[in-house]
């Protein structure tokens, strides 16, 4: 055994989030019955559903060949559901477009799906402008450069077709003499700037002064480690030093402006955890840094920091809370899944996040000097009138932006086009006709009669939730599926239904497949495939295990059946249906004229709704999943790349109620080096109980064990490919 073997093993599994995706299914037998989920398991559970849908490509998480859906983040929500965000990659290289993110819960049940559309990619991976001149390209929009990351090969979806770029963010300014901050993808072959996406905004912000406060800092500087790495100081970057109390409490005092930032940024990343349990604007606890002093009437956020500066007249600076709170809702958009996207419709549902994370942060703090409203820049005299710029329980009030969806087009300015979904929030939050002072809200053409709120911290909930379902072609319509899907999972039935009523209000139309907010849920089942993939010569066959699951309602029947077969192949399952929790064996034939090639079958489950899951087969290459555990109890089966670990069976454990030998056998590919560990659930934790881990790709382990949990963990120490596991249990 090398002498770090089991800590680099551990290391792989140290969190069960560390599991990969390819998890097998049984192939010999039904698997052990699993008894309650032991303590804290709920979220391997979990993450193994969504890792198993995103591998067996569910509905929208399809991907061809050469393609994969690599999870890159998880967040938490209440009743034990978790967001698994999936990045699609192309040969190993990031996609711009194609991600998903993937809705499970503790008892492994996949809850929802969202995904960009992505075309099937196929194309040369070779560049032919080097990654200096594309940088030298994606520099030269600026009259001035501030920073450029390093350019990265990236696959850009452009039009629903496939270009091979380099991709770098670039800061300065323009030649206007305007902030900018480029999100560049240069093309890989012609040099030319395939897409460029500021992801500036300028949001116009309110007065300045929220009173004597207390803010977090350190002892000598206007720094905060307890939010990652938030700073506030000039222009130059660097943190203002003193001591406390801060500022001097007048208009133009920078440090006292950056006094207001903090307060402001710090009340929002509060409200985020104490209403939402989101952690921090980033969702890691921190937030970008912030500069005050900007001699400009804007304020911004480039992607990297906040910027602020003054008034129209020169008298305060834009650091009110809803400014800031605005500006920091910029990044809570770019760090949820799906970032922000290049739509003109994109940029006005980012603009509108701004405004609502505003209006949040006023109602968490309720300062007296700055009451919660509903108004952007009440109290800026942006325009001279002493009224707000934006108004989002009617936003034509201010120069007629449109309150309803229908009223937008691709023209829209970005800030004009804020109007719909800030319609949308304040109806949900406060109702048409909310009384005890607070503004009606008018309600377009085709909509219900009124609408009821449901208060601004349910509302705020239910929109974190549908931003953690934000894929790359965000638009109104993805928010009404995906705030319905978080409105029933997070509360129920009533607030279900008062999100459809703010939607209808506004005029975005029912969608195909959105949440049933009935009283009862609606019936639904989901697929999975294990393996999602195999190698066969022709003439030779392969097997998957069909693993449905009960996610909604009754169980019920689904019958399967199959697509994409290449010629001379023929595809079978026992059973040819199955009641929803149950599996069937899928036999893949290939015929001896099958030609060499790998191919996507589409493997449809149908019942009260309709599901795909696609197995990927390969022909005349690769390697074939290897035997030699003949005798055992269960079998399963996976394929790893070198480094990554699997648990097994499917990515959970089983329940031995009798004391016993366990044994385990493995078989890896050829040349590959595989290690196995049996670990039993101590109550906190799992721990190793028996290692396989010798310098082979084959190993097998036995261990005379009392009753409880166990499960095996395949861990490939070097080299990669299919292996099979077989195990026997008391």
């Amino acid at each position: 055994m090398h002498p770090t073997r089991l800590s680099a093993a551990v290391a792989a599994l140290a969190l069960t989030a560390s599991l990969a995706g390819t998890l097998a299914g049984t192939a010999s037998a039904a698997a052990p019955a699993p008894r309650p989920v032991p303590p804290g398991h709920g979220k391997s559970l979990a993450l193994a559903a969504a890792d198993k849908a995103a591998d067996s490509g569910l509905d929208g998480l399809r991907h061809g060949v050469d393609e994969e859906l690599v999870r890159t983040a998880v967040t938490p929500w209440s009743g034990g559901l978790y967001y698994a965000t999936y990045q699609r990659t192309y040969k190993g290289l990031p996609v711009a477009g194609g991600d998903a993110v993937v809705l499970s819960d503790s008892a492994g049940k996949v809850r929802d799906v969202t995904s960009a559309p992505a075309p099937a990619i196929r194309l040369s991976t070779k560049a032919t402008v080097s990654s200096a001149a594309a940088l030298a390209t994606a520099r030269g929009q600026l009259a001035s450069v501030e920073s450029a990351s390093t350019p990265e090969l990236t696959v850009l979806l452009k039009g629903n077709k496939p270009v091979l770029t380099w991709h770098t963010l670039v800061v300065g300014r323009t030649a206007k003499d305007l902030p900018s901050s480029l999100d560049t993808y240069v093309d890989a072959r012609t040099g030319a700037v395939a897409r460029a996406t500021d992801k500036i905004l300028h949001a116009d912000g309110r007065g300045y002064h929220n009173g004597n406060v207390t803010i977090d800092t350190a002892a000598g500087s206007m720094t905060d480690t307890s939010r990652g790495s938030f700073k506030c100081g000039g222009q130059n970057g660097s943190a203002y030093t003193g001591s406390s109390p801060w500022g001097n409490g007048t208009a133009n005092d920078l440090v006292t402006a950056c006094v207001d930032i903090m307060y402001a940024a710090q009340r929002e990343s509060d409200m985020l955890k104490q209403w939402f349990g989101y952690n921090g604007q980033n969702g890691q606890g921190g937030m970008v840094p912030a500069r005050a002093g900007l001699s400009e009437v804007n304020a911004y956020y480039d992607g990297t920091k906040t910027t602020y500066g003054r008034n129209q007249n020169g008298t305060m600076q834009l650091t009110g809370i809803d400014v800031v709170a605005h500006e920091y809702g910029h990044e809570i958009f770019d760090r949820t899944p799906g970032s922000s996207g290049s739509s003109n419709e994109n940029g006005g549902m980012n603009e509108s996040t701004g405004d609502i994370f505003g209006a949040l942060t006023e109602h968490f703090a309720n300062n007296p000097n700055d009451t919660p409203d509903y108004t952007v820049g009440e109290k800026l005299n942006f325009l001279g009138d002493n009224k707000p710029i934006r108004y989002m329980y009617n936003p034509s009030l201010a120069n007629n932006d449109p309150n309803c969806y229908t009223q937008l087009s691709s023209g829209t300015e970005v800030h004009a086009a804020a109007g719909p979904q800030n319609h949308w929030f304040y109806l949900l939050a406060e109702g048409s006709n909310p009384g005890g002072g607070k503004p009606a809200s008018p309600i377009c053409s085709g909509g219900p009669s009124s609408v009821t709120g449901i208060g601004i911290q349910k509302a705020g909930k239910i929109f974190m939730g549908a931003l953690l379902m934000k894929t790359s072609s965000w638009n109104h319509l993805a928010a009404r599926k995906a705030t319905l899907s978080s409105a029933k999972n997070t509360y129920g039935s009533a607030e279900c239904n008062a999100v459809k009523a703010a939607w209808n209000a506004i005029g975005v139309p029912a969608q195909s497949g959105e949440t049933d907010c009935g009283g009862t849920t609606t019936p639904d089942f989901s697929l999975a495939l294990n393996p999602a993939s195999g190698s066969v010569q022709p003439g030779a066959s392969a097997t998957s295990t069909v693993n449905t699951s009960t996610t909604g309602g009754s169980a019920q029947t689904v019958q399967l059946s199959v697509s994409g077969a290449p010629s001379g192949t023929t595809v079978s399952f026992s059973p040819s249906s199955v009641t929803s929790g149950g599996s069937s064996t899928m036999t893949v034939q290939t015929g001896a004229g099958t030609p060499n090639g790998t191919y996507a079958i589409t493997v449809t489950g149908t019942g009260s709704a309709t599901h795909t899951v696609t197995y990927q087969l390969t022909v005349g290459s690769g390697n074939p999943q290897p035997g030699g555990c003949d005798n055992a109890e269960y079998t399963y089966q996976g394929t790893l790349a070198s480094g990554q670990a699997q648990a097994q069976p499917d990515g959970s454990y089983y329940y031995s109620a009798t004391s016993g030998t366990h044994t385990g056998c493995l078989r890896g590919p050829a040349a590959a080096d595989f290690d196995l560990y049996l670990q039993k659930w101590n109550g906190s934790a799992w721990v190793d109980v028996a290692v396989g881990g010798t310098a082979s790709a084959d190993e097998d382990v036995t261990y005379n064990g009392t009753a409880g949990y166990y499960r095996y963990v395949v861990h490939a120490y070097s080299g990669s490919g299919a292996y099979t596991l077989g195990l026997s249990a008391p």
